[in-house]
């Protein structure tokens, strides 16, 4: 394996096919390869990068079980997916098709797929604990910008009713959680808040969560924001409102609000691994992300086909 110190170093220490399919072997399998069929089994190896699996008698390779497997993309475009993902402010589907040479579809379809997969990166393997900052954003258009035909009138804050409400969870110095919700009753998100944060802890919210009943589980600390209060002793919910300006930042910054109500949880999946990852090193990132690939291989995993771009299958 070459010793890059980012994972776009890779591209320019490997001119050869094999270097990329020995990083993904080493990534899925570190130097023990097991069959995807059955983990039991003593493996043969045979040519071209392909094993046998003695118990079953099937081929396999590295990408055999996966979203890589039976595409014409060629495995260095993948990660190069990955590379453009895996920076700090993500990259749009128009610019990833200029820069792997493919269309805009596909490379929209390369962001989806890779997004889905974020969701089984569980970096919150315990609950949230210690002190919690909890609020939610709306996203959708500002009711300024509508056609006059369709502003909604006294209309401000949770009351826009064609917004998306997406609820975050964030621990003082630790991970964030992230959810789209289908609205900001109580009855919908306390059951989220009791399912993420550990009983006991500090809960830091503003004046909408006043009769939650949150208080019988935490030690619920409320901020009037209304009343213009932003700080109310040691309770805060400024770092939470600070995510949201950021996560904005990329929509509007990245996707040029071309994200799709349908697939806003997936957006929130990625902004929410960067965060949770911001003080990693790129290339720890990249090997993460890339993994998530493999975490459930053995699962059947939806496979598309591609766009033909090269006669290589790597």
């Amino acid at each position: 394996m070459s010793k890059s110190k980012t994972p776009f170093d890779l591209l320019e220490d490997t001119p050869s096919k094999q270097k990329y399919i020995d990083y993904f072997e080493k990534l899925r399998w570190n130097g023990n390869v097991i069959s995807p069929y059955n983990s039991s089994s003593k493996v043969y190896k045979c040519a071209n990068n392909w094993y046998k699996c003695k118990i079953t008698g099937k081929r396999f390779n590295v990408k055999t079980g996966t979203i890589l497997a039976h595409t014409k993309l060629p495995l260095r475009k993948w990660y190069l997916t990955w590379c453009f993902f895996s920076v700090k402010k993500g990259i749009s589907s128009h610019q990833l098709a200029k820069s792997i040479n493919v269309t805009q579809t596909t490379a929209w379809n390369l962001l989806k797929d890779v997004r889905s997969l974020l969701r089984q990166l569980n970096f919150v393997k315990d609950m949230l604990k210690n002190e919690v900052a909890i609020d939610e954003t709306l996203i959708g258009g500002k009711n300024k910008n509508r056609h006059k035909n369709k502003k909604v009138p006294h209309s401000q804050g949770r009351s826009w009713k064609d917004k998306v409400p997406v609820l975050g969870i964030l621990e003082k110095g630790g991970n964030l959680i992230t959810q789209v919700v289908p609205n900001v009753q109580m009855r919908t998100l306390v059951p989220i808040i009791k399912a993420n944060v550990k009983e006991g802890s500090i809960l830091n919210t503003d004046e909408w969560y006043v009769n939650s009943g949150l208080g019988k589980w935490y030690k619920h600390q409320i901020v009037n924001h209304s009343a213009k209060q932003y700080v109310n002793g040691k309770a805060s919910t400024n770092s939470a409102e600070n995510v949201w300006t950021h996560f904005k930042n990329l929509i509007h910054g990245t996707y040029h609000n071309n994200v799709s109500d349908k697939y806003l949880q997936n957006y929130a999946d990625e902004f929410t691994f960067r965060f949770n990852t911001k003080k990693w090193s790129e290339q720890n990132r990249f090997d993460s992300l890339v993994s998530t690939v493999y975490q459930e291989f053995n699962q059947p995993i939806e496979v598309k086909q591609y766009e033909q771009q090269t006669n290589s299958l790597w």
